[in-house]
């Protein structure tokens, strides 16, 4: 069969769940070619639906219409945590609204949160990499930073406050945890093959619960400056039984978020 492309992101979550599939620890139903990049950058390349295989944020599922399938494996639920927002000093969210804050990317989920809780769009929101996002807010440059990923473990050695945890406040609006990404197949891809490769990504999270050892190597290749601590931390908090299945309350949690996304 042909190789099939699969767009995931290097963060500890990402590289212990899929280090099985891409590593053949596990059998996939096709050759996979690991594609490895930041989340908004996958949500960007799915505009041009170049990787028959991605993981998406919700923002960018929504974005992305009829192109892309969610699979029931892979994703990354969140309970009661999420993104952050984060300043030099507390304030109430609402007053994030007219203040200049980085945000990770106006296609990921921590923005979409952040449009909802805030019920519109900040005025003044500026683009940049999810990593740069602390020491942009720590040296003053902007008023207040949306982060993701990592940054929740270490914002506090920036001196920097919580503000709201965007996962806490979705939890408490829709009774839900907060879906922030789904591995999706191409809507070209045979229905067939999306089950397979449903069943393998299965496989691969099961395989890495089972064997939690076995990914490390990979996963510290790939985690930046991140402690040990930080990356057992960061995988704990989103690979989690929903990875393996979605399961209904799954489901609905990704549908009720796509439908607020709609709504907005």
């Amino acid at each position: 069969m042909q190789p099939l492309q699969f767009g995931f992101s290097p963060c500890p979550n990402d590289t212990f769940a899929f280090h099985a599939l891409v590593h053949g620890c596990v059998t996939p139903p096709c050759p996979i070619v690991p594609v490895m990049d930041d989340i908004e950058a996958l949500n960007q390349r799915a505009r041009t639906e170049d990787l028959e295989l991605t993981k998406l944020s919700i923002g960018a599922l929504a974005a992305a219409g009829e192109a892309y399938v969610p699979l029931s494996a892979g994703a990354a639920l969140g309970f009661g945590v999420g993104p952050l927002v984060v300043a030099q000093t507390q304030r109430p969210l609402r007053d994030v609204r007219a203040s200049t804050i980085a945000i990770p990317g106006r296609d990921t989920t921590a923005y979409l949160l952040l449009r909802l809780a805030l019920g519109e769009e900040p005025e003044h929101a500026v683009e940049m990499r999810y990593d740069q996002i602390l020491g942009a807010v720590a040296r003053g440059d902007v008023d207040a930073g949306l982060i993701i990923h990592e940054s929740r473990f270490t914002y506090a050695a920036h001196g920097l406050e919580r503000v709201a945890d965007l996962g806490d406040w979705w939890q408490h609006e829709s009774g839900m945890p907060v879906p922030l990404a789904v591995i999706c197949a191409r809507r070209d891809v045979d229905p067939a093959l999306r089950n397979q490769l449903s069943d393998a990504l299965r496989d691969s999270v099961q395989y890495a619960f089972d064997h939690p050892d076995a990914s490390r190597d990979f996963v510290r290749t790939h985690a930046q400056e991140m402690t040990e601590d930080v990356c057992r931390q960061h995988i704990a908090l989103y690979v989690n039984q929903h990875s393996i299945d979605l399961g209904e309350a799954g489901l609905a949690a990704i549908n009720a978020l796509l439908a607020a996304a709609g709504r907005h």
